[in-house]
């Protein structure tokens, strides 16, 4: 257990310990949320311990949530009785929950949670300088608190939060070169401008440079003075009904000029962007090989 991520009150009457906050997403299956609680037993007197999952989908800022309108909606909330125990709800432990229960002593409870599969993964939309509150997106939320009934209203200070995220790794076998090619006509002119771009590869890691070749064969009569290469971002976001949006993420521009009846080659490089949101190592938010999870969550 190279790292043990353990939130708590402030005064540390309650405890959640994690293994890890990033759960991966196999498509048939994804890892199991399990962990440990820790209650101190005088500030647990006669009630119970609850640990719930909720994955929420928020599409405004939240500091425009006024007048019990609230921009964020549940798509997921699971509930589980860490203490007393529900015979039915009992599964084996982990070996990190039993290290964790030798270590913590007989006040420590194991909880565990299955994702479903068609969830969506985790993903943040980057706010502007002048935002304030949590972004737009969807996220995870482990949440633990002492109470009689689970209907009894909490609040936060008398809880424990831990947001984990849900993750999805690409696929081992890469797809097929991208390529594309276009020829555009000019007025006056009976021959016409022809490009193709390629890629050396389909799929990118974060990190990794992005090679791009450039063949152009002008017939026109027309020259070209300049070669632009930009990457974009498409996400299809549901808000009050489904749009793509685009961001751009990198931009190159060459005054390379094409004459007319010549042909020009090159190849042009642009870095991907790495990184999380309020870290120095943002990504960007990773093709998701499910689309329709989030709609079907939303309809």
């Amino acid at each position: 257990m190279a790292e043990l991520f353990s939130p708590s009150f402030p005064s540390c009457c309650v405890t959640v310990y994690l293994g890890k906050r990033d759960f991966v997403d196999h498509l048939d299956h994804v890892d199991p949320v399990d962990g440990v609680i820790l209650v101190d037993p005088e500030y647990l007197k006669d009630r119970k311990v609850f640990v719930t999952l909720t994955c929420a989908f928020r599409y405004g800022r939240e500091d425009l949530d006024v007048l019990g309108l609230s921009f964020r909606k549940d798509l997921y909330i699971s509930t589980f009785q860490a203490f007393p125990p529900v015979p039915e709800e009992r599964k084996p432990n982990s070996r990190l929950q039993e290290r964790l229960l030798k270590k913590l002593g007989q006040h420590a409870h194991p909880f565990y949670f299955t994702i479903p599969q068609n969830l969506p993964c985790s993903v943040t939309l980057q706010p502007g300088p002048e935002d304030t509150g949590k972004a737009c997106g969807v996220d995870f939320e482990i949440r633990a608190f002492c109470a009689k009934s689970i209907e009894e209203k909490i609040h936060k200070r008398n809880s424990v939060r831990l947001v984990i995220r849900k993750v999805q790794y690409a696929p081992e076998k890469p797809g097929p070169q991208p390529m594309v090619e276009t020829t555009r006509s000019f007025l006056m002119s009976d021959r016409s401008l022809h490009l193709e771009a390629s890629l050396d590869k389909e799929l990118y890691y974060h990190g990794e440079p992005i090679s791009v070749n450039v063949h152009v064969t002008n017939n026109s009569t027309k020259t070209v003075k300049r070669v632009k290469i930009s990457v974009r971002q498409y996400a299809d976001i549901c808000l009050f009904s489904t749009a793509q949006y685009k961001c751009p993420v990198a931009q190159l521009e060459a005054d390379d000029q094409v004459s007319s009846s010549s042909t020009f080659y090159r190849e042009k490089r642009g870095l991907a962007l790495d990184g999380k949101l309020k870290h120095e190592d943002t990504n960007l938010g990773c093709n998701d090989s499910l689309l329709s999870r989030l709609d079907t969550y939303l309809d």
